[in-house]
């Protein structure tokens, strides 16, 4: 005969947590592979020694760090998930007889110990550590690129640079955006101009910027520097969608990777990083840039191009097919180079002169930092160029993972400091994974550990 099942409570039930979660789950993995008892110890000094005892740290991290794992961007979702999910309750430390924290908790917290602890980025470099002792990171052939990710900011909230005094009087952001630029010393020779145009009232930091595919929309990037070999993500840096910022971004990531005692010997990048000023900066530090250069020598419309002048460094001067010279006449600041010009009385009745210009007289700009792209030109289509520039698709890959896995297609939070920590959590779980899976492999293959 047919059964039924009926709904019938019990008053008690026998069981563990450790028992239901399978030997092979994720969240066990990382329990078993990762300790982050560090957190309590770098967050020990932001905490009264008399009181009454507060929610543990780690338990706020870890649940932060299921959020991040399976891409619930709702910190009120997050907790009714784990209200209802024993292996998320189980990695949380969060036993049935224990009260699930308020979702207020995590802010109180973010605003408060997390910020000035800078926990985030320090969690994010420890998984790093962990990575380079595993074993898992080579270090030679790195590469970097970002990604848009939309900020939590609609396009109506933007107002004029010049109204922002008057609207500070009714809104605190504003209020605490311009006081932060009242505090920083502008650099007079920096590579980055000064932000222009509108400005987001709901979130100053964000930048205005057009996608690649799809309407503009206010903006962040989220920098990835990356282990091709691995896919391990060796640094992060959120900055606003804004022009050149990629590269102010790669500088400060290499930079830190150094600290990390890694020496890379390659960057793969794509063209927007090929500046003449990154290139020279990576030559200079021993760096081989797999990076096409930005070159307009060829934008000429028909006319002769810069190879088909000859230059003569004893008298800085350049000669044209019909070697008339070039002279030098001085430094362009805006355009970053030099400028060399003829006259008009040589080129006057020049027979190739409809070849060369439809001006009175030639012009030609050189970057000044032409020597190091012409040492990067040459290495274009050299086997480790090539293998570079295919190996650095790889962080395509961690971009999809972050925005159809991860959730982040979009920011939750505002202002820069905030949505570094949700790129540091999104970077933090994709090594995680990467990690305890390397590590369960590992252990499970003895040949390989002895190898």
């Amino acid at each position: 005969m047919m059964g039924q099942q009926p709904r019938a409570e019990s008053l008690f039930y026998y069981f563990r947590l450790e028992d239901q979660i399978s030997e092979d789950h994720l969240l066990r993995l990382i329990d078993r592979y990762v300790d982050f008892s560090f957190v309590r110890e770098r967050l020990k000094n932001f905490y009264s020694s008399t009181g009454r005892p507060s929610i543990d740290p780690e338990v706020l991290l870890r649940l932060l760090l299921v959020g991040y794992l399976y891409g619930i961007t709702s910190e009120r979702r997050l907790l009714d998930e784990v209200r209802m999910h024993l292996a998320y309750r189980w990695f949380t430390r969060l036993g049935f007889e224990q009260e699930i924290p308020d979702h207020s908790t995590f802010s109180k917290n973010r605003h408060g110990r997390f910020r000035q602890s800078g926990v985030f980025r320090e969690m994010f470099e420890e998984i790093v550590r962990r990575c380079l002792q595993a074993g898992l990171v080579e270090g030679r052939n790195l590469a970097v690129d970002g990604t848009l990710v939309g900020a939590n900011a609609s396009q109506q909230s933007r107002v004029a640079r010049e109204q922002l005094a008057e609207v500070a009087q009714v809104s605190r952001t504003v209020q605490q955006y311009l006081a932060e630029l009242e505090q920083q010393n502008p650099v007079a020779d920096s590579e980055e101009p000064a932000p222009s145009g509108p400005v987001s009232t709901t979130d100053p930091d964000a930048a205005w910027t057009a996608a690649k595919s799809g309407p503009a929309l206010l903006a962040y990037y989220d920098n990835y520097l990356i282990d091709t070999h691995s896919r391990v993500i060796l640094a992060v840096e959120a900055t606003p969608a804004r022009f050149r910022q990629e590269m102010v971004a790669a500088r400060r990531m290499l930079e830190r990777v150094n600290k990390l005692g890694l020496h890379p010997e390659c960057l793969g990048a794509d063209k927007a990083y090929g500046s003449g000023e990154f290139l020279a900066w990576l030559l200079a530090r021993n760096i081989q840039p797999h990076i096409p250069v930005i070159d307009r020598r060829h934008q000429t419309r028909g006319h002769f191009t810069r190879d088909q002048f000859r230059y003569e460094p004893s008298e800085n001067a350049y000669y044209c097919p019909e070697e008339k010279p070039l002279r030098y006449r001085g430094l362009q600041r805006g355009s970053r180079g030099y400028a060399y010009c003829s006259t008009a009385t040589q080129c006057q009745g020049c027979p190739q002169k409809k070849l060369c210009t439809p001006a009175a007289y030639r012009k030609l700009f050189v970057h000044w930092q032409e020597p190091a792209r012409q040492i990067v030109r040459a290495l274009a289509g050299t086997p480790a160029y090539v293998r570079s520039q295919r190996l650095r698709r790889k962080i395509e890959a961690l971009f999809s993972e972050l925005k159809q896995r991860l959730g982040l297609r979009r920011v939750r939070l505002r202002r820069l400091w905030n949505v570094a920590e949700q790129f540091f959590l999104a970077a933090t779980v994709q090594n995680l994974k990467r990690l305890v899976r390397f590590l369960a492999h590992r252990e499970s293959s003895p040949a390989l550990s002895t190898a």
